[in-house]
């Protein structure tokens, strides 16, 4: 997914041209106010697409910090992308969904509203846990130090998540079920990993089928059943393994 970043990490529209900068705006206070950064420290600035900016504080007001900027660089996004369609969940399970999988490297999450999801979302309210999501992966990139922030697709039905696994380079379907273990499935080397989360009660015999129709591939994790909540997440680090994301 990229290099590892040493320093605390703060998210700006656009990268500085210039060799001084200020950081201001609801990161600059978050970083002045909350973080005490003081003259002297190092941080990161990154426009959560790969650019990265590093920086050193040179003076701190009450809601900016003053930069001197000393190195900017650019982080590949890496191959294959690893893309997780996650069903709705439950409370604050979907929240927590996003927010382990932004920590394990994923680089596109797609809300689906399952048949068996509790949860749905609805108008303004389903605009609002979306618009949870998004900020839920935007803190956790920040925390875990990412140069890239994953996209939070718009809610998709069955039929959204059908095509999308048959254009991906590589489908799979979780399932407790399944004989075939992720760690013998094969990968491709470019495209994306498109990996179907179920909810809390399971996928249908119907979505499992409309699925399969579309050319994704039942696998089972181990021989433990996992949450909706935590599945995509272990399943991101076998993934993760397997492809040298972690070498």
């Amino acid at each position: 997914m990229g290099e590892s970043l040493s320093h605390p990490v703060f998210l700006v529209e656009e990268l500085p041209t210039a060799d001084t900068t200020v950081l201001a705006g609801p990161e600059g206070r978050h970083a002045a106010r909350v973080r005490r950064m003081e003259p002297g420290q190092r941080i990161t600035l990154s426009d959560g697409a790969g650019g990265l900016a590093r920086c050193t504080v040179n003076s701190v007001a009450d809601a900016t910090l003053g930069l001197v900027v000393h190195e900017r660089s650019f982080v590949e996004l890496g191959e294959p992308q690893l893309v997780v369609v996650q069903a709705l969940a439950k409370g604050e399970r979907g929240e927590l969904a996003v927010e382990l999988m932004t920590e394990l490297g994923v680089d596109a999450v797609i809300p689906w509203s399952a048949g068996r999801s509790i949860t749905q979302w609805h108008s303004e309210r389903g605009d609002k846990a979306r618009r949870r999501w998004v900020s839920t992966a935007r803190e956790a990139s920040k925390q875990s130090r990412r140069a890239w922030l994953p996209v939070i697709a718009g809610l998709h039905d069955t039929a959204a998540v059908a095509a999308r696994l048959g254009a991906a380079s590589a489908a799979v379907i979780l399932h407790h079920a399944a004989a075939l273990p992720l760690s013998e499935v094969p990968l491709p080397a470019g495209g994306e990993v498109v990996l179907v989360v179920g909810p809390e009660g399971g996928l249908s015999p119907d979505e499992l089928d409309a699925f399969t129709a579309a050319g994704g591939l039942p696998c089972r994790l181990g021989p433990t059943v996992l949450r909706t909540s935590t599945a995509g997440a272990a399943a991101l680090a076998a993934l993760s393994v397997r492809l040298g994301r972690w070498s």
